[in-house]
């Protein structure tokens, strides 16, 4: 409570309040940039992954009390930064003119450097953790574009550390298959976006003569 609850309780409040004062309200919960269909790939297997990585034999075994402060966090999590990064943080970037492409990069680049943070408590593997929450970041970038709305990310954001932290409630961390299938799918998306990221953008549509359409 006292060093998660509370403090992005307190942020989510802050952010809220920054969206009403600026009145973006309408573009930060709405996101119009259409993607490819395969794109949709993204939300799916992060949501499929997310649930079935919950320790639910763990959580189970637990009292009421520290589960449901797990489901909080998790939501707290998913909708405080999410409406940190994606919401204010991505549309800061598209008011600034950026292309689609630098909009997701850089937003992404600062979600991560804002978790280089944790080095006061984890040490120098703090920044190996700030460049996965980066790809993540990303991720969550696209989650945004392929639902449109502030609330796709925020969904799967909150699962995605919901169960990333499954393991924690109370014992010692745990080795589960659930954070191998984590790990792995997010290698998997890494690639995949590697390979697939000049395909994010819908295909240009031609008129009859087959020129381009005027922008």
């Amino acid at each position: 409570m006292r060093n998660a609850l509370i403090p992005i309780g307190a942020s989510i409040v802050f952010a809220a309040a920054a969206v009403t004062w600026l009145g973006w309200w309408g573009e930060v919960l709405h996101y119009r940039a259409p993607v490819r269909r395969w794109v949709r790939w993204v939300p799916i297997s992060m949501l499929g992954v997310a649930l079935i990585g919950l320790n639910y034999g763990h959580l189970v075994d637990q009292s009421v009390s520290p589960v449901a402060c797990l489901l909080l966090l998790g939501l707290f999590v998913g909708v405080g930064e999410e409406l940190m990064f994606r919401g204010i943080g991505v549309h800061v970037f598209r008011r600034a003119g950026l292309t689609e492409g630098k909009v997701a990069l850089y937003s992404s680049l600062v979600f991560g450097l804002v978790h280089v943070s944790n080095a006061l408590g984890e040490g120098a593997q703090a920044i190996g953790q700030a460049l996965i929450v980066s790809t993540s970041g990303y991720f969550f970038y696209l989650c945004l574009r392929v639902g449109g709305i502030i609330l796709s990310p925020m969904l799967v954001h909150g699962l995605w550390d919901t169960s990333l932290i499954s393991n924690l409630v109370r014992d010692e961390p745990q080795a589960s298959i659930g954070m191998v299938l984590i790990i792995v799918l997010q290698v998997v998306l890494i690639f995949v976006l590697l390979a697939k990221r000049r395909t994010i953008e819908p295909a240009r549509q031609t008129t009859v003569t087959g020129t381009p359409p005027a922008p």
